[in-house]
């Protein structure tokens, strides 16, 4: 994407929007949003002065690929992590993190990483380790179902250390719990070895099958 315009800013009077659309893979949470923040076709699409400052910011939060941010430039607050770090393993698509994120090795990306992040579980994105939406092209199949219940603790604050590994798995260290698609609370523990790919026959867990598959993370 060398030379394209990756980073858009939307300014406003009170609060400033930005979107990055290297990490946007339209799930639509700020469209369908109530309100005017985020109205498809309009130019531009973002206009933060016709809406509240708490809402732009409650809005912003919801994006669930860290695509979008803000500067509120009233002194409010700013963005903190989800009181846990949590990792939903989505239906036939990626793993969508929230918390106090750290992705390791990555160049400087929009601030939204640090707090929602979906990375990659199929293996073909461009842009790994997140997802582009890939997995609609390749047919990735798999349910978000979790079968492994990890250690009895139960999972707390502090940094979700996320290290994509050459050409292997997402291995995350830190307090962190994983829930099914279905929105249930399956994994507790503070080390696991994600699969990205999508080669897994123990899913969402990687079993080494990145090996037999040739998975190249570069």
């Amino acid at each position: 994407m060398s030379g394209k315009k990756v980073h858009f800013t939307y300014p406003g009077k009170t609060i400033d929007v930005t979107w990055d659309s290297r990490l946007c893979i339209h799930v639509a949470e700020c469209g369908r949003a109530a309100g005017e923040l985020f109205v498809d076709g309009r130019d531009p699409w973002c206009q933060p002065d016709v809406t509240k400052v708490a809402q732009v910011r409650e809005i912003v939060e919801r994006c669930p690929s860290g695509a979008l941010s803000y500067v509120d430039k009233t002194g409010g607050p700013v963005e903190m992590p989800a009181v846990d770090n949590t990792v939903v393993v989505a239906c036939n698509g990626p793993l969508f993190f929230r918390g106090n994120l750290h992705i390791e090795g990555l160049v400087k990306r929009s601030p939204g990483v640090r707090f929602r992040a979906a990375l990659c579980r199929c293996g073909a994105s461009k842009n790994k380790p997140f997802c582009d939406n890939s997995h609609e092209a390749v047919g990735f199949k798999d349910y978000g179902a979790v079968g492994e219940t990890g250690s009895p603790q139960v999972a707390g604050d502090g940094e979700l250390r996320i290290m994509p590994t050459h050409n292997g798995p997402l291995v995350c260290k830190g307090h962190l719990r994983i829930y099914t698609a279905a929105g249930r609370a399956a994994w507790f523990g503070s080390t696991v070895a994600l699969c990205r790919c999508g080669a897994s026959k123990n899913k969402p867990f990687c079993d080494g099958s990145h090996v037999a598959a040739g998975f190249r993370s570069d």
